[in-house]
């Protein structure tokens, strides 16, 4: 029997700067490897991926095979650099949460993509200064407290549905803090909080009750008197421009927070943080094969829209340096912190048939090949003949992963049908620490694995399946469509053809800034029969 603490479990010497190259690690065993490395830090283990959809299927992995490790992300904006957007309510409570949550958390993996990280963030101190708690009991003064949520950049609304919005009536104050999954209703007499209650913001009703709330600030910088005083000094330093005639200088000084201000964030700090000012020094960091490529490709792609979209005097921009972390001075902070290179391929020299194997000082190879593709073939005579054969062998225990517990019941019921009875098992560990030689548990994976030395197989649905049948839902707002369209973007070619819903294919022709209303927005430009285009707005992609 198979222990789960020795499952593709490589020793790891914590030496600050010390770098490291793991290859061989197909399927999700980097996964496997990096959750097993988690478990037995001391400290937070940081994976950077090369692109946001690596960072989504490999926090889901981490989820599965970390077990009650915590795995959080810190979601990138999902607006291209030097937009007229800003990014979702939703987006920027994880990332405030996310960034409250390393201040504590002791041991788990944090998963960011690269060009995420390139981001300047607040300073600590910010985040510090500006979280609250409230509890029963404590005094509360309503009006105060309206001041300082509008200072910190919650709206005031009449009814509370999304972050950062909060209402009053009389002596009760609805309040959706950022970080929080569910809005509160703080009850009131006199000037004491007397209850504190969860409730649903589409119906308003109350849910539970708590004793106590945190609250962290509405938005990544302050809109109070003091930052509002920092961002007009730091203008008039940085920009040599009429400020009567700046939209963005005119909205802050009135305490609005203009679309795209994000892109503005270091003028209301002195000094502005990067993500290693969130880590502790003890930090273990994993990242791909490539990385400095994707940094550098991001970071070219950062001076080219900079040059495209800083012509306008009523609009000027800060230059990439001081919004982003150039990528020099990005990989200096990697050499601060020990860091484990995970590659498919193996490293320079051969992988032996040895479960791992040290070649050279910080090159292991691990026994790991790709899981295999069992599609199911329903017009066959024996649709599951070849998952039967790979059951049947004597060298492999098998755990079959479904996305949930729905899809686990169908793929049983489809399973049984064909003489095949796997046991149900409560996730990987149980899996490991048994003896089934096959097994079904629910599981959001996309990918399997094949452990050749422990004798383990992971069968992912897609490998039944065929084809992708995971269902990612990031947020519970409908705005997954465009998430992956806008990342993407700077990767579409010229003349490629693009799918419109109402329209058809056309050829996409480039960004293209386009004056409308009175303010410049980007389009997407796309040519069809004739010469006829169709401009479909940025912010309008899904």
């Amino acid at each position: 029997m198979t222990s789960f603490n020795s499952v593709l479990c490589p020793q790891v010497k914590a030496v600050k700067g010390d770098r490291q190259r793991w290859g061989n690690l197909l399927g999700s065993s980097a996964s496997v490897a990096i959750a097993n490395t988690a478990m037995k830090a001391g400290s937070l283990t940081v994976v950077i991926t090369n692109d946001t959809a690596s960072a989504i299927q490999l926090e889901q992995e981490l989820q599965f095979y970390a077990g009650e490790l915590p795995v959080v992300h810190f979601p990138d904006w999902e607006t291209l650099p030097y937009d007229n957007f800003s990014p979702h309510e939703d987006i920027t409570s994880e990332r405030l949460s996310t960034l409250h949550t390393l201040s504590r958390l002791k041991q788990g993996v944090l998963v960011v993509p690269i060009a995420t990280i390139m981001h300047r963030l607040p300073p600590v101190q910010y985040l510090i200064a500006n979280s609250l708690q409230f509890s029963i009991g404590e005094h509360f003064d309503i009006e105060t407290m309206r001041r300082q949520l509008e200072a910190s950049g919650y709206r005031c609304v009449s009814t509370v549905y999304e972050h950062g919005e909060f209402a009053m009536r009389g002596a009760i104050m609805d309040i959706f803090p950022m970080g929080s999954k569910k809005p509160y209703r703080i009850d009131l007499m006199g000037d004491e909080i007397d209850t504190l209650r969860t409730f649903d913001p589409e119906t308003q009703r109350t849910i539970s009750q708590v004793d106590s709330i945190n609250l962290l600030p509405g938005k990544e910088f302050p809109l109070d008197k003091q930052g509002i005083a920092t961002f007009r000094n730091q203008w008039h330093e940085q920009f040599d421009v009429d400020h009567k005639r700046c939209p963005i200088y005119q909205d802050i000084s009135q305490g609005i927070a203009p679309a795209g201000i994000e892109y503005y964030l270091p003028l209301f700090f002195n000094n502005c943080a990067t993500i290693f000012d969130y880590l502790p020094d003890n930090c273990l960091i994993f990242s791909n094969e490539g990385l400095d490529r994707s940094a550098e490709k991001f970071w070219k792609e950062l001076h080219r829209r900079y040059e495209d979209h800083n012509i306008d005097p009523q609009k000027p921009l800060l230059p990439p340096k001081q919004v982003f972390v150039p990528a020099q001075e990005l990989f200096a902070h990697f050499k601060e912190h020990q860091r484990i290179i995970i590659s498919r391929d193996s490293t320079e020299s051969k992988a032996s048939d040895q479960k791992l194997l040290n070649q050279k000082k910080g090159q292991q190879n691990f026994a790991t090949s790709a899981p295999p593709f069992l599609t199911i073939d329903n017009k066959a005579k024996e649709p599951l003949l070849e998952l039967q054969r790979l059951i049947d062998a004597p060298n492999y225990r098998v755990l079959l992963c479904a996305e949930s517990a729905g899809r686990r019941e169908t793929m049983l019921e489809t399973l049984q049908r064909h003489k095949i009875n796997p046991d149900i098992v409560k996730d990987w560990r149980s899996f490991c620490n048994g003896d089934s030689p096959v097994a079904i548990t629910i599981g959001a994976i996309e990918t399997g694995l094949n452990l050749q030395q422990d004798g383990l197989m992971v069968i992912a649905e897609p490998q039944l399946f065929g084809q992708r049948v995971m269902q990612k839902r990031r947020r519970k707002k409908a705005v997954d469509a465009a998430e992956n369209v806008i990342k993407n973007l700077t990767e579409l070619l010229i003349g490629a053809p693009v799918v419109h819903i109402d329209h058809g294919v056309g050829r996409y022709r480039g960004l293209q800034i386009i004056d409308a209303g009175g303010e410049s927005s980007e389009f997407l430009p796309l040519e069809y029969a004739d010469g006829a285009k169709l401009y479909v707005p940025v912010s309008s992609l899904d």
